[in-house]
């Protein structure tokens, strides 16, 4: 029977990489009727924060360096480079040196060397972390080129939000090293259930010390269709009763645009329920936050 160990055992960031280089390892190796040693079976990439480069290498043997390892010929191992190299945005610059780039160059490299051995996952271990936010951009639509037209899939460690939004169809979010959530992004985005998510979601912006005391609030939920919609004016009215916003923000996943506010509802219980009322006949999403929660 399949069972799902990463939610009740303890795993650590690197002991989570570890469990998916090896379980990938082991599969192609009993597929293969096990050929020893077992690390040989591993088809996975992996890229880092700081780049990892040679510094005294060009980009072309930076990227041939997998290939050299593993005894390809030197005119395919230079052929693949090439068209590495090419794939992520730096044709031309092949015999540059890494001191030669500025820092997005340098992580495109790493993915070129990364991608060598056509591997079937690629490891992004806080891969943007070093980047300014119009790099960091850059580097995430490359590794969606990649995983849509190479199929590789690509898992990416990260404590920046942004790039969850941006590149991500699931997400796991870990506290104290185990799994506190997982799903599809805009599933978790639209109904954090834990509260780690809900702080890494709603953000500083929206923790509990910003809140007026007591009162019911209200997370109003916009997706895609409803993000533009003045769904606080149509309260006031259409429900003849108005309400205090506490806290309010947007974002793009996957290139839509989704939104969050949360409001405190009236002291009138009347007022309160036609709201929540409306609220469900209209189809907008929302959850009656309980008192404490974020």
């Amino acid at each position: 029977m399949k069972k799902d160990f990463l939610t009740v055992n303890d795993f650590t960031k690197e002991e989570l990489m570890d469990i998916i280089n090896l379980s990938i390892a082991i599969k192609k190796s009993i597929n293969s009727g096990y050929n020893p040693p077992l690390m040989k079976g591993m088809t996975l990439g992996m890229i880092f924060q700081q780049f990892n480069l040679l510094s005294q290498a060009s980009i072309l043997d930076n990227v041939c360096f997998p290939m050299e390892i593993a005894h390809w010929k030197k005119a395919d191992a230079k052929k693949r480079a090439l068209e590495l190299i090419e794939l992520v945005g730096l044709a031309g610059r092949e015999n540059a040196y890494p001191a030669q780039l500025s820092g997005g160059m340098k992580q495109r490299v790493a993915i070129a060397r990364a991608l060598t051995l056509s591997p079937k996952i690629l490891l992004c271990d806080e891969a943007t972390s070093a980047l300014d936010p119009a790099t960091t951009r850059s580097i995430l639509t490359l590794l969606k080129k990649i995983n849509r037209e190479l199929g590789v899939t690509i898992v990416i460690i990260t404590h920046q939000m942004s790039v969850i939004e941006e590149a991500c169809n699931r997400v796991a979010i870990l506290d104290k090293s185990r799994i506190a959530e997982c799903g599809e992004v805009e599933e978790v985005f639209r109904r954090p259930k834990s509260e780690i998510a809900k702080q890494l979601i709603l953000g500083e912006g929206a923790g509990r010390s910003e809140f007026t005391p007591g009162g019911r609030r209200v997370r109003i939920v916009f997706d895609g269709k409803s993000a533009f919609e003045p769904i606080i004016a149509d309260i006031v009215l259409n429900c003849k009763a108005a309400v205090n916003i506490l806290f309010a923000d947007t974002r793009t996943i996957d290139g839509v645009i989704y939104g969050q506010m949360i409001v405190q509802l009236p002291d009138d219980a009347d007022a309160a329920q036609r709201i929540l009322n409306y609220l469900s006949g209209t189809g907008v999403h929302y959850n009656e936050e309980e008192n404490g929660d974020v």
